[in-house]
């Protein structure tokens, strides 16, 4: 089993607000918990999950959906490293639509050898070093 990397819009949609997304990342974090998945991340992920509900006032929220994905995730949270800095980097020069924590991902995942990211998020359509799994189509194996 190769490991698939795990975006921040899993872990946001499955402990979120009701979304049509809501149960397909639902679906995600079952199989991750499972084992039927072989699932990695990143820091960033957890920095963006503080980020966003410390922004809109929810720090509570934010914290709780912090332990709980890190629970399911502890020993496979990738690190970052100077590398994948640069890397990111490179990548901004070729892919404009990647912003700036998406660019570290993918500098990691490179680094890694991981080459598929399960998310929404369509700015990973057309990268070349990696296949985005869509959220909304993904059904576990």
């Amino acid at each position: 089993m190769s490991p698939v990397f795990i975006d921040t819009n899993i872990p946001m949609y499955a402990g979120g607000r009701a979304h049509p997304l809501r149960e397909p990342a639902r679906r995600v974090i079952r199989a991750i918990v499972a084992g039927s998945i072989e699932a990695v991340t990143d820091p960033e992920v957890f920095q963006e999950i503080l980020y966003r509900y410390f922004h809109i006032g929810e720090r509570a929220k934010g914290l709780q959906m912090f332990d709980t994905f890190f629970r399911i995730m502890e020993g496979h949270v990738l690190p970052i490293g100077d590398s994948d800095l640069l890397a990111a980097r490179e990548f901004a020069e070729r892919y404009p639509k990647l912003g700036p924590r998406d660019l570290i991902h993918l500098g990691v995942m490179v680094r890694q050898e991981v080459a598929e990211i399960i998310t929404a998020d369509l700015a990973f359509d057309g990268i070349a070093e990696v296949r985005r799994i869509d959220l909304a189509t993904w059904v576990p194996v």
